[in-house]
């Protein structure tokens, strides 16, 4: 038997990112490919691009020149570019860096099989279509391989509210729901391949459609699932915060209390700017419904400063509201053009305006995340368990609240909900005992 051929997978960006590698690889697994963690060792490199940061393509340019020595040794490496730059800038990535074989857009990679026999016979393949068949309606069942604790699964993919900062809408197209049966079979594949928890993916996810009950439905129906401890999802737009989902939060016991719900100003002015269709009043009024239904709740968001025409007013409308709702966690980002947006045609604030509100937002948000993590010392938790810790007999998992928790706890434990007393609190972890 001849050795099978390693690929190499570099995710950048979000947690549907995540997934797609995965997908992806399983994919290519077919073609007789086993993943490697070295690209060294690799004979295929695939780049799992996001579009989201600042200067995405340049930096996937850069990578590609670090890779290049890589295919100067060895002229049978292939190198593959996927995800949301690729989908941005297919024909520019073949022209402009010739180490490529395939560029793949996140619509298309069911198709890497094809793309790869064609690279294999010394074509270059691209394909950044929105195809009209259903990629999830080809991928291969996720197998019974054992898997890590906690999985991400995909239910949503796209966007509608084109808000004016960013470009999901043009690289992953418009919102699609996956069935909702489609999406318990999967979930039933990773439950018994030994998964505890998922965490449904959607770059709109409460905009689900899939079941007649929404996002909610979809969720009470996979709590049916023996075996599965722990329901989630992320990313949500407040405007499709429906009442069954804010009621499923108090009410179904394997959804867990954490909540991303991003919200990107606290000033009505710049809202309306970014075409996001809320207002900061608005959104507080959603936050007393949720935290009425589920007075625990943590709360993450995301917060973009120096948005164009934002002035200090503006921001400070931005800091009133985070001290208003008292975020647990929370994502912040300088604005950065993205080119074909709307607001990329409008004059920029100055560099040195921006870090600063930055960092006066950063150091808000730093500070309540850690008020909100020392009021956890004293109290128990339920904890995941994931992996191994740094010290001998210690494990490491996420708690309710998604919570990194540390605990000198038995190997055996690991894919099991157990109970925590937290005694410690740091910047970005707690530590506790075992108390089951």
């Amino acid at each position: 038997m001849s050795a099978p051929r390693k690929l190499f997978v570099k995710t950048y960006g979000c947690q549907m990112n995540v997934y797609d590698s995965e997908r992806m690889a399983e994919q290519l697994g077919g073609q007789g490919y086993v993943t490697t963690d070295t690209p060294e060792d690799a004979d295929m490199i695939l780049l799992n691009t996001c579009h989201i940061r600042e200067k995405a393509a340049e930096k996937v340019y850069s990578e590609l020149g670090r890779l290049r020595p890589l295919k100067d040794a060895n002229p049978d490496l292939k190198i593959g570019v996927a995800g949301c730059v690729a989908q941005a800038e297919g024909e520019e990535i073949m022209r402009r860096a010739p180490v490529v074989d395939l560029v793949v857009g996140p619509q298309s990679y069911h198709r890497l099989p094809a793309m790869d026999d064609a690279v294999r016979s010394g074509q270059r393949a691209l394909d950044t279509d929105f195809p009209d068949d259903d990629k999830f309606d080809t991928l291969k069942s996720r197998g019974k391989a054992k898997r890590a604790p906690s999985a991400f699964l995909t239910v949503q993919e796209g966007c509608d509210k084109f808000c004016a900062f960013c470009v999901v809408p043009y690289t992953r197209g418009a919102e699609v729901s996956r069935p909702a049966s489609r999406v318990i079979q999967e979930a039933r594949e990773l439950v018994d391949a030994g998964v505890a928890e998922l965490t449904l993916l959607g770059q709109n996810v409460n905009a689900y459609h899939g079941h007649d009950g929404g996002l909610a439905g979809l969720i009470w129906d996979l709590a049916e699932i023996d075996g599965l401890e722990r329901i989630r999802f992320t990313t949500s737009h407040p405007n499709d915060m429906d009442d069954a989902l804010i009621a499923a939060h108090g009410e179904c016991a394997k959804l867990m209390p954490y909540l991303h719900l991003p919200v990107q100003s606290g000033s009505d002015r710049i809202l309306k700017a970014m075409n996001r269709k809320h207002t900061a009043e608005s959104y507080v009024r959603l936050i007393k419904r949720i935290r009425a239904a589920r007075p625990d709740i943590l709360l993450s968001g995301d917060f973009i400063v120096g948005f164009p025409g934002e002035t200090e007013e503006d921001f400070e409308a931005t800091m009133e509201l985070i001290r208003t709702v008292n975020y647990g966690q929370a994502y912040s980002f300088k604005y950065s053009t993205r080119p074909g947006t709307p607001a990329a045609e409008k004059p920029q604030l100055p560099e040195d305006v921006m870090n600063d509100r930055l960092q006066r937002l950063q150091a808000l948000l730093t500070e309540q995340q850690r008020a909100i993590q020392n009021s956890m010392v004293g109290r128990e938790v339920g904890v995941l368990f994931e992996k191994k810790g740094r010290i001998d007999g210690q494990l490491i998992g996420k708690s309710d609240y998604l919570h990194a928790v540390y605990a000198d706890a038995p190997q055996t434990a690991i894919g099991q909900v157990r109970r925590v007393r937290i005694e410690t609190a740091g910047p970005n972890s707690l530590g506790g005992v075992l108390v089951d």
